[in-house]
C-alpha cells in the first residue's frame, strides 16, 4: 500500500502532516510518500525516529495555500505539493493521495488531473457522522463539493455513498435516505421532493426522509445532500460537540463535589469525547473522482493526519471506485449526458 501525502498542505504542515505520516507508517505498515519541499520535509524527518519506515520524499518545489483561489492556483502552481501528488495518483505511482489542504483546491486538482470516473456528474465530499446506531456512524455526501444541485447529482450521491458503506464500513444493505425538514414524504425544499422519485428508483436501500435530528439516532447508514446544506449541517454538528464538551468540562470545574463522581466516569466521558472528535475519521473522502482522495480538515493534528492515511488505505482496499464504476454500468442514470 502507497500513499501519497501533501506534506505541506494544513495550518499545521509541515510538522503535523510529517509526524501523522511517521505515525501512519509505523502503526500501519504503509508506504507514505512524503509530497513537498524536501529540505523542509527532511528537517522534520530529523527530529523523529524513523528507522526502517517507508517515507520516501517526491519533490514539489510550491504550495498551494489555504486561502487561495481553488482552481487559479492549481493551475498557475503545476508544481505544487497538491498538484504533484495527485498526478502521482493518475500515473499508478501511489494507491491515493491525502491533503489537509485547500479543499476547493484538492477538488479542482483532482478534477484536472485525475478526471470524474465516466458516468459521474459530479463528485461528492463524503464524510462520517457519530449516530447511536449499532455500527455508530453514518455517511453523509454531499458536505461541500456542490452547493448547488440536481436530482440526478443526490442520486449519483447515494448510489456511491451505498457502495462505501457496504465495501469500506462493511454495512450490509446500507440504508441511504435524503436529508430534509420532515421525514414525511412530500416535505422538503424542491430538491427534495423532486429527487425522491428518481432516489426510489435506485438499486439501494432508499428508506426516504430523516431530519436532522434523526441523523444522530442512526436512522440511515447513508444520508445524502447538497453540498451547502451538507456543510452547514456537518459544521454546525461540530460545534454543538465542541460546546457540549467544554459544557460539562466547565462543570466540573464550576462545583467540587462533581469531581468525584467526574473521575468515576471518566472512561465513559473520554469514550464520548472520542466518538465525537473528527480527528477520529481522519477526513472526508472524494467521491466521484478516478482514484482515491481523501481531504482532511485544515487544522488537523498529527493523529488527524495518521487516521486519514487510514482512511485511504481502506477505500484502496475496498475498491470503491472499481465498484462505483460497475454500478454505474448497470444504472441508466449513470450513463453520461
Amino acid at each position: 500500500m502507497r500513499i501519497a501525502l501533501d506534506a505541506m498542505g494544513g495550518d499545521n504542515a509541515p510538522q503535523a502532516t510529517v509526524h501523522g505520516a511517521v505515525w501512519a507508517a509505523r502503526d500501519l505498515g504503509f508506504e507514505v510518500q512524503l509530497v513537498g519541499r524536501p529540505d523542509v520535509i527532511q528537517a522534520e524527518l530529523g527530529e523523529r525516529d524513523v528507522g526502517g519506515l517507508s517515507l520516501p520524499i517526491k519533490p514539489a518545489s510550491q504550495v498551494i495555500e489555504m486561502d487561495d483561489h481553488p482552481a487559479t492556483a492549481v493551475r498557475a502552481r503545476p508544481d505544487s505539493s497538491m498538484a504533484v501528488g495527485v498526478q502521482m495518483l493518475g500515473r499508478g505511482e501511489t494507491d491515493a493521495f491525502v491533503t489537509m489542504g485547500n479543499t476547493g483546491a484538492g477538488l479542482a486538482a483532482a478534477l484536472l488531473h485525475l478526471g470524474r470516473i465516466p458516468g459521474i456528474k459530479r463528485p461528492a465530499v463524503a464524510t462520517l457522522y457519530p449516530t447511536s446506531s449499532d455500527f455508530g456512524f453514518c455517511y453523509v455526501l454531499d458536505i461541500g463539493a456542490n452547493t448547488d444541485c440536481r436530482p440526478e447529482y443526490l442520486y449519483q450521491f447515494a448510489l456511491m455513498g451505498s457502495y462505501y458503506a457496504e465495501l469500506v464500513l462493511g454495512i450490509s444493505n446500507p440504508r441511504v435516505a435524503i436529508l430534509s425538514n420532515g421525514e414525511e414524504e412530500g416535505k422538503g425544499n424542491k430538491l427534495v421532493v423532486d429527487s425522491l422519485p428518481l432516489l426510489k428508483s435506485g438499486p439501494f436501500n432508499f428508506v426516504g426522509n430523516v431530519e436532522g435530528k434523526d441523523v444522530p439516532a442512526g436512522l440511515a447508514d447513508v444520508v445524502v445532500t447538497d453540498g451547502f446544506t451538507g456543510n452547514i449541517f456537518i459544521k454546525t454538528s461540530e460545534g454543538v460537540a465542541r460546546l457540549l464538551i467544554d459544557v460539562i468540562k466547565n462543570g466540573i470545574k464550576q462545583y467540587p463535589l462533581a469531581r468525584p463522581g467526574a473521575l468515576l466516569m471518566k472512561p465513559a466521558l473520554q469514550a464520548a469525547a472520542k466518538k465525537l472528535d473528527y480527528r477520529e475519521f481522519g477526513g472526508a473522502t472524494l467521491l466521484g473522482v478516478d482514484g482515491v482522495v481523501v481531504i482532511g480538515h485544515g487544522r488537523s493534528d498529527a493523529y488527524a493526519v495518521r487516521n486519514a492515511i487510514r482512511r485511504a488505505a481502506q477505500a484502496v482496499e475496498g475498491d470503491v471506485v472499481g465498484a462505483i464504476k460497475r454500478g454505474l454500468k448497470n444504472t441508466e442514470t449513470g450513463e453520461e449526458s
